[in-house]
């Protein structure tokens, strides 16, 4: 009996990427923003609908450059419903995370938690869009003009994503996306960052090539986080047919509402009124007293029977070594978030599911 796995990576046609290599053989330009990376950063632009794009060669690197570019110091208001990721970023910068609790209806942060945790030393807040789903980004924003503060979306899930027609990565100061291979839309790894204007977006470039503005000129303490040509061609083929694996993911998602909706003690998330969603994850929400059976026991029993769903997020962030000495990380301060935490499984959901690999899954649930 074969795995069905959470997750399976879009690949491009073989054929079509083998061509493209050859031109990259051929030029023997293989990085250093060559004619692919201009290419993709031009289409993803449009596809997006967003002023400007910089890629990067993974979707951590991004949220460090952010941080950097907007010279985000102090205490940084964030969710510890995410991954890893996010506030790793906030620490490597030398700030110190704030965890607030999310909103039990979208698993995105709280706009009713955030102001409570402001002190002198609040910069700027990091929200994410879990799961895709956009959060309250007009809430957000008047709490950060009230106060001062900067936002940067972790849009990791978000590929894609709009409300009433309008891209959400274009909320915010900055936004970052991911491009690795679990996600809709991946370059093999790889994210971006996505800036409202020129001038910004030029210091970002410099920023991911070692702070270089010439042959001979460094303006800044910058790393190395460049896409090379090769992963360039790779994502320029993806985009060509992200639309019909986000079709596919919505199917999916259709399929497995319709057969959980009368299940006791399964919870999960229906489509927000307004918005364009991607369907990157489907999370059910296990609650153990009317379903008869804990998160963890269904986890094992349907990883037993080959049906590897995923427990995202779970454990929270704020439980982590690094950071559970904080004030903020205490489960009184997030009973919302840890209990979610403590329900959660994302279902298989991509593009190659087939109606019985759906209906194996489903199976195991309903019973």
């Amino acid at each position: 009996m074969n795995n069905i796995t959470v997750t399976s990576p879009l690949l491009p046609d073989l054929n079509e990427f083998n061509e493209m290599l050859k031109e990259i053989w051929d030029s023997k330009w293989i990085t250093n923003n060559g004619s692919f990376h201009k290419q993709l950063e031009k289409a993803l632009a449009k596809y997006l609908k967003v002023p400007y794009i910089s890629l990067f060669t993974n979707g951590t690197l991004p949220l460090l450059t952010a941080l950097q570019a907007l010279r985000i110091t102090g205490e940084v208001i964030t969710t510890p419903y995410s991954f890893v990721a996010t506030t790793h970023s906030i620490w490597w910068n030398g700030c110190r995370p704030v965890f607030v609790d999310i909103d039990p209806a979208t698993g995105n942060i709280d706009p009713d938690k955030i102001e409570a945790a402001i002190t002198p030393k609040t910069t700027a807040i990091m929200p994410v869009h879990v799961y895709g789903k956009p959060c309250d980004t007009k809430r957000i924003q008047e709490i950060a003009d009230k106060y001062g503060l900067k936002v940067i979306y972790d849009a990791a899930h978000a590929f894609g994503v709009e409300v009433n027609g309008e891209s959400v990565l274009t909320k915010g100061d900055m936004s970052t996306l991911s491009f690795h291979a679990t996600k809709v839309y991946n370059t093999l790894e790889g994210g971006a960052l996505i800036v409202k204007d020129e001038a910004t977006k030029k210091r970002i470039d410099y920023l991911k090539n070692f702070g270089f503005a010439g042959e001979t000129e460094v303006v800044a303490p910058g790393i190395n986080s460049k896409v090379d040509e090769v992963r360039s061609a790779y994502g320029l083929l993806n985009l060509k047919q992200v639309d019909a694996a986000i079709e596919a993911r919505h199917q999916v998602a259709i399929k497995y509402r319709e057969a959980l909706k009368d299940v006791l003690g399964i919870r999960f998330f229906d489509d927000m009124p307004g918005v364009k969603h991607n369907y990157s994850y489907f999370p059910i929400f296990v609650n153990a007293e009317e379903y008869g059976m804990t998160r963890d026991e269904l986890y094992f029993k349907m990883k037993e029977q080959g049906v590897l769903g995923r427990r995202y997020f779970y454990p929270l962030i704020s439980t982590f070594s690094t950071y559970r000495s904080l004030p903020s990380s205490t489960p009184e301060n997030l009973p919302v978030a840890t209990k979610m935490a403590n329900e959660v499984i994302c279902l298989p959901m991509h593009h190659a599911l087939s109606d019985k690999d759906i209906q194996r899954t489903l199976n195991l649930i309903a019973k």
